[in-house]
């Protein structure tokens, strides 16, 4: 019998305002909710895009106090649905911050965490410069959750170009494995469709990143292009950008788990592996 299961992705242009971008969010997953997705996945930095500053450290929260936490898990219970925030900025006790995602369950629990590990500390070609380990501590664990339905790994944004991690996930017995971003658009325009296709195919697992896109009113500009892709490669789903313009919205597309297995049992890439 088929394991079919219903996901979506959830595009935000998320601002400086927690509330506005809370309702946002939440519009969008009863939407998606609504036609049945069972595992709804939001972007990267949900409830506020800001790196650094006072913009950051006015409107964030230890976890225990969080509007947008406390939020999330009483919609994931209203709705009945598993609910991936991709991360939130979390105001830990030492006064750094964690880029930290959520799996919340369908009673609204929250049953796996994790602390974004690869720190984007970049300077592109057009000058553009970023350093998120100047404010954000960097998570230490891989994250992989076993649900009643599927095994979900986690990772964000810039981890994409880090394979290993992808690699252990798969190993811990992951099958899909979410990538919510705040992508650059150069980064973008060159990389994500590339890197997230060869996670899948180098793991045989479904890669559902969701997105921002849009110019935000710090300035800074993503990509969009919330996408789902299969253990194939192929896109199973993608946000399109009208005219440049990367929408709001989500994405929605029913999946078959058994692919993965199928996947990893006809090209064994995981268990072949060597020291090299």
């Amino acid at each position: 019998m088929a394991r079919k299961l219903k996901v979506a992705c959830i595009q935000l242009c998320a601002g400086q305002n927690v509330q506005d971008n809370i309702d946002i969010a939440d519009k969008y997953i009863r939407q998606a909710a609504a036609e049945g997705a069972q595992l709804v996945v939001t972007p990267e930095q949900t409830a506020l895009m800001e790196l650094a500053g006072d913009a950051l450290f006015a409107n964030i929260y230890e976890q225990q106090d969080c509007p947008a936490f406390a939020h999330f898990k009483a919609l994931a219970q209203e709705l009945e649905i598993y609910l991936c925030i991709g991360s939130l900025a979390i105001l830990n006790s030492d006064g750094t911050v964690a880029n930290r995602g959520f799996l919340i369950a369908p009673y609204g629990e929250v049953i796996g965490h994790y602390d974004k590990i690869h720190m984007f500390d970049i300077v592109l070609r057009n000058g553009d410069e970023y350093k998120e380990s100047a404010t954000y501590k960097a998570g230490t664990r891989a994250s992989f959750t076993q649900t009643a339905l599927f095994g979900f790994g986690h990772s964000i944004c810039y981890d994409m170009r880090f394979p290993k991690l992808y690699n252990a996930l798969a190993h811990m017995g992951a099958e899909i494995i979410v990538v919510p971003a705040a992508f650059t658009v150069p980064t973008g325009k060159a990389h994500w469709h590339v890197l997230l296709r060869a996670r899948a195919i180098e793991t045989s697992s479904f890669i559902v990143a969701a997105a921002q896109g849009g110019t935000h009113e710090n300035g800074r500009k993503t990509y969009g292009h919330s996408v789902i892709i299969s253990p194939w490669g192929e896109i199973v789903a993608e946000m399109q950008n009208d005219d440049g313009v990367p929408p709001t919205g989500y994405i929605i597309a029913e999946i078959d788990l058994d692919d993965v297995a199928e996947g990893r049992k006809n090209i064994p890439v995981l268990e072949n592996e060597g020291s090299f």
